[in-house]
């Protein structure tokens, strides 16, 4: 039987083969960190390689993702469906095995890492969504919901801001089935870290309340073996478990050192390394022995089998509540959803109301929270303003998981990875909230969720210059367009009540990808529509005014500016002109649609068209061509009330109307 070491060489070597076949990607980490996957792969990590899927496996999570050929290598190894060719094709065009781990591309890749921190933060996600799902399911004598979240990480995700607020919300939470592992190797790419990097990190995470487990030789098995046990018997609190390695380990020129963190180790190295691992297998060969310790197919098939049956078990017992959890984990709605939420939007449509759409967020909160038990809230610290919280929202804590609400803390960055966490282990339909502004912080999680195609709904508040007085740092101008240009996003920027709950009921619909919703601070009144218009709603955009005829100017809005744009409209008419309003409250909805629907919102032929929208004037080109004219931000805001700030930037309907009237000639 081959030995620890030699099952942990295989790694080593099938990762200095695929980086230097590709001569691109990062030979250290998968080399130092072998060792310690190979304990952890081979006796603790709960996964079925013929089901990547199977909702009670044990996630691993690789956040250093920059060494993705370790994570590669042990899919390869333990007998996922990634072949020795697939590894061959390593940094590859339309590869299984990108550069970094994509969500979605290989089996058994949980989530996309690389953007350092981040992966960590999914993890953390990952085990809320764990401890909530047991604290809702699991009953005395079944326990359906038992599994661990296990994450590799290195110093630059400790670096990494979002580190410090997804694991001081982890200690917080005691998150006892979340297990970290830190790759001490002291080499970045610049070098050795101690010039920048001279933090106590055992101590900075025993501050948050972790198990910190110190000093841990990572090339010992048993060490490593015994530190996963230690962290495994602590149920109330996550661990850190401390790994000293050597990056590159078996490389004799360039262990230790940065020369083999981010670069091909050089076919005369390679030969050296091995040498001295022992090592006399020709690169992409793997002898059957080692490959027959390291599959995992009966394994996991044995415990998949198990668990199947105490689920059965469980639905004998509980038929209900069985049938409840599949559902959620088959991601699917309520046989009811789309009734019930018709039904509301219906409601809202019959009984008008001057509300801000943040209030009426929070009503359609009220109506979909209860029927939708998936829904997990939460906002960085600004429920208050944000709105999100619902009457039946019931924060969760360390000592008690099973309600539907975080309290972030002043975490959005964390907040938004912590969603795609949850959003990627399944069971539930993460939002969050934070002032509009604030995306900023938050950008690289928003663009992961887009990039991995997560629905989790970011609810942003405060959308523009109506903000007022807290001046232009709070103030967004161009946030609206940058996530409007971001692939796979749906932005929502509605104008009432009715637009926000059918915003809502979009975002809770939608499976291919995250969305924004954009509410106001201040109240808008609410559009009249016919039933035709109300269903158009949901297109993205849709005619709200129409007039007789051809029109000779069509005026398009979005948010707060469809009452100026309806008023401009009015007066306009009353002058004899031809005007059509057209509401656009998702521009990207609006394009998918077919070309004949679109022609008939925006004709071609009718040329004078004229924006309106209390953000960056300049994506409104492709609607209104340079013919056309745009009413929008070009400059920051000011600190002010919001109504001298709308007339101080043009957002009055005197201006919409002289701006029509200078398009029309």
């Amino acid at each position: 039987m081959p030995s620890r070491k030699v099952l942990a060489n295989a790694v080593r070597a099938l990762s200095m083969d695929a980086v230097q076949k590709a001569n691109s990607g990062h030979p250290g980490a998968p080399m130092g960190m072998a060792d310690i996957a190979e304990v952890l792969w081979r006796d603790y990590l709960k996964h079925n390689p013929a089901n990547p899927n199977w909702a009670d496996r044990d996630r691993f999570i690789l956040s250093n993702g920059h060494g993705s050929m370790l994570l590669y290598s042990l899919l390869h190894l333990t007998g996922y469906e990634l072949s020795i060719d697939d590894l061959k094709q390593f940094r590859q065009l339309h590869s299984k095995t990108p550069g970094h781990p994509e969500y979605g591309y290989a089996p058994g890749v949980e989530t996309t890492t690389g953007p350092l921190g981040q992966g960590i933060t999914n993890a953390v996600g990952m085990a809320i969504a764990e401890k909530a799902l047991a604290a809702q399911f699991n009953q005395p004598g079944h326990e359906v919901v038992d599994h661990y979240t296990y994450t590799f990480l290195g110093d630059g995700c400790l670096m990494e801001g979002i580190s410090h607020e997804a694991c001081s919300l982890a200690g917080t939470l005691g998150l006892g089935k979340l297990i970290a592992f830190w790759d001490d190797n002291g080499i970045s790419i610049d070098g050795h870290v101690d010039g920048w990097f001279s933090d106590d990190t055992p101590k900075r995470f025993e501050a948050y309340g972790w198990q910190v487990i110190p000093a841990v030789d990572g090339h010992d098995s048993a060490a490593v073996a015994a530190a996963i046990e230690a962290a495994r018997a602590d149920t109330a609190r996550p661990t850190l478990i401390c790994c000293r390695t050597v990056i590159g380990f078996g490389s004799p020129n360039k262990a230790g050192s940065h020369d083999c963190h981010g670069a091909p180790l050089g076919d005369a190295e390679i030969a050296a390394t091995r040498e001295q691992l022992g090592w006399s297998h020709a690169p992409f060969e793997i002898p059957a022995e080692v490959y027959g310790e390291w599959d995992a197919k009966a394994k996991g098939q044995a415990a998949e089998a198990a668990w199947n049956e105490k689920f059965a078990a469980y639905a004998a017992a509980h038929p209900a509540l069985a049938a409840e959890l599949q559902r959620r984990l088959n991601g699917e709605l309520p046989a009811d959803w789309a009734a019930q939420s018709a039904d509301f939007i219906n409601t809202l449509q019959a009984n008008p109301a001057k509300i801000a759409t943040r209030k009426a967020s929070q009503n359609a909160l009220d109506a979909f929270g209860a029927i939708l038990p998936e829904l997990l809230g939460g906002s960085a610290d600004l429920a208050p303003s944000n709105l999100t919280m619902h009457k039946g929202s019931q924060p969760i804590s360390a000592e008690d998981a099973s309600g539907n609400y975080l309290h972030y803390g002043v975490r959005e960055f964390g907040m938004s990875a912590i969603m795609n966490g949850i959003a990627l282990h399944g069971g539930f339909v993460p939002y969050g909230g934070t002032f509009l502004m604030f995306v900023e912080y938050a950008r690289n999680a928003v663009r992961m969720a887009a990039l991995m195609k997560q629905r989790s709904i970011f609810v942003y508040t405060h959308d523009s210059i109506g903000l007022g007085e807290d001046g232009p740092t709070h103030q967004p101008v161009e946030q609206i367009a940058s996530l409007r240009l971001t692939p796979n996003m749906s932005t929502w920027r509605p104008c009432d009540q009715v637009e926000s709950a059918v915003a809502w009921k979009h975002a809770i619909e939608r499976q291919d990808g995250p969305t924004a919703l954009i509410f106001s601070r201040q109240n808008l009144g609410q559009m009249e529509r016919t039933d035709a218009q109300l269903a158009d709603v949901a297109k993205g955009g849709y005619v709200l005014k129409d007039c007789a005829g051809t029109p000779e100017l069509i005026i398009i809005a979005t948010g707060s500016e469809v009452e100026l744009a309806m008023a401009a409209a009015e007066q306009l008419s009353a002058k004899g002109r031809a005007v059509r309003v057209v509401s656009m409250p998702c521009t990207d909805v609006f394009d998918a649609q077919s070309a004949e629907y679109r022609e008939s919102v925006l004709p071609a032929a009718v040329t004078k068209r004229l924006a309106v929208e209390a953000g960056i004037r300049d994506y409104w080109f492709k609607y209104v061509g340079f013919g056309g004219d745009i009413i929008g931000m070009t400059s920051f805001g000011e600190s002010a009330p919001a109504g001298e700030l709308f007339k101080l930037f043009g957002f009055t309907t005197d201006n919409v109307v002289e701006k029509a009237e200078a398009l029309l000639g």
